[in-house]
């Protein structure tokens, strides 16, 4: 006779949660619970940014996920300084963005197909509680609006009270792009950062514009702003007044969001949590933004998100005829707190000065591109970023 399969709850269907529905779904039975549905979150606001970096890509491979073909693949990071362009440094492996509203909604149709079970449900802390007696094992995936359980905090890995920046987005259409194809990050010293991204919408290429501004400087000059036509004209205003190389590229004609929902305006306060308690004696774990939330400064959220994702799988898998108990929980901190940990003092340096250890490095990219190609690296790999910042080794 054959066992049955245990069984798996996942609140919440972002980047954590889909990898994890994919991953987990040949060795168990999985059910997802999402508040949107499928035509709301197709239809609604950008949700962020996001940049699937090589290793990120491998794990959507292994785990048989959609492919979005070779169109607008990201080789390149792109630096700057203030008004001086240092380098454009080679990935090892390119990176892509998709929006997640196309991510997502495809993803989703395509777990449904291949058996998973998708709930449309609003779930609060109450209802999260009940579902334990209903599941083997619940999977809190809520992302930054979460967690529904009170995993502990981490406090030497969660400094900061309060937001850090605030995040400014647009995904636009009427920009020429960057050569060679990349992220262009721009650090304005005592104002904050602009990244450009190009990405895959369901309106074709698009680039996306992301401000992360120092709040109350003079680069925190969109508050207020509701309507997509005046948004678009203080992005363009903001990006000729502080992003030259850009605006260089802005065709003034044709520069627009893409469409009526394609920005967005918040603030995080980046928080870190032990992502595994025990309920009633039954073991919850959390996994993505809802444990693990950094700033998004570094482009490291989805990527943080699907490492950990992996890693919880590994974990599930090994312990697959075991009760799953504290333990089990343990076992997948253990395999994840190095990586969040290196990923997390990292963006959190990021949001500081420069130290100028790392200000020299940038600058001997500008004069050697094996040089600039390692620091592009960091993005992709960011135990290189960690090292370079604290360990004071080449980068």
């Amino acid at each position: 006779m054959v066992p049955l399969k245990k069984s798996i709850c996942i609140i919440g269907s972002g980047i954590a949660g889909l990898h994890l529905a994919y991953a987990l779904k040949e060795d168990f039975d999985v059910t997802v619970i999402e508040r949107h549905t499928t035509e709301e979150i197709r239809s609604g606001r950008i949700m962020s940014t996001q940049v699937h970096f090589g290793s990120t890509r491998k794990r959507e491979n292994r785990f048989n996920m959609p492919n979005w073909g070779e169109q607008s693949l990201i080789e390149s990071i792109h630096i700057t300084i203030g008004n001086q362009k240092l380098f454009a440094g080679m990935l090892q492996e390119p990176a892509l963005s998709v929006d997640q509203r196309l991510y997502y909604t495809h993803s989703m149709k395509d777990l449904a197909e291949k058996g998973v079970s998708f709930r449309v449900e609003k779930v609060d802390k109450e209802r999260a509680e009940a579902l334990l007696d209903t599941f083997d094992l619940v999977i809190d995936c809520t992302g930054k609006n979460g967690p529904l359980f009170p995993f502990p905090i981490e406090p030497k890995l969660s400094p900061f009270p309060t937001p850090q920046r605030k995040c400014i987005v647009g995904y636009f259409t009427g920009i020429q792009a960057n050569d060679p194809l990349g992220v262009s990050v721009t650090v304005l010293p005592g104002l904050g950062e602009m990244f450009e991204i190009p990405a895959l919408t369901e309106q074709g290429p698009v680039t996306i514009l992301f401000l992360m501004a120092i709040q109350n400087t003079e680069l925190d000059a969109f508050k207020g702003i509701t309507n997509a036509e005046v948004f678009t004209r203080k992005m363009s205003d903001a990006v000729q007044k502080f992003f030259p190389d850009v605006y260089k590229r802005l065709d003034v004609e044709t520069f627009k969001l893409s469409d009526e929902k394609s920005f967005l305006q918040t603030a995080v306060t980046p928080v870190i949590r032990k992502p595994y308690l025990m309920v009633d004696e039954k073991l919850v774990v959390g996994c993505g933004d809802s444990v693990f939330l950094n700033d998004p400064i570094t482009g490291q959220g989805c990527n943080l998100s699907s490492f950990c994702a992996e890693q919880l799988y590994e974990t599930l898998i090994e312990f697959k005829h075991s009760k799953w108990d504290e333990e089990i929980g343990k076992s997948y901190w253990n395999r994840t707190k190095q990586y969040v940990t290196e990923v997390t003092e990292w963006t959190n340096a990021m949001t500081e000065p420069l130290p100028e250890h790392v200000v020299q490095l940038l600058l001997q990219g500008a004069q050697d591109q094996v040089k600039a190609n390692q620091i592009a690296q960091w993005f992709a790999n960011p135990t290189k970023a960690f090292e370079a910042f604290f360990s004071r080794l080449n980068v």
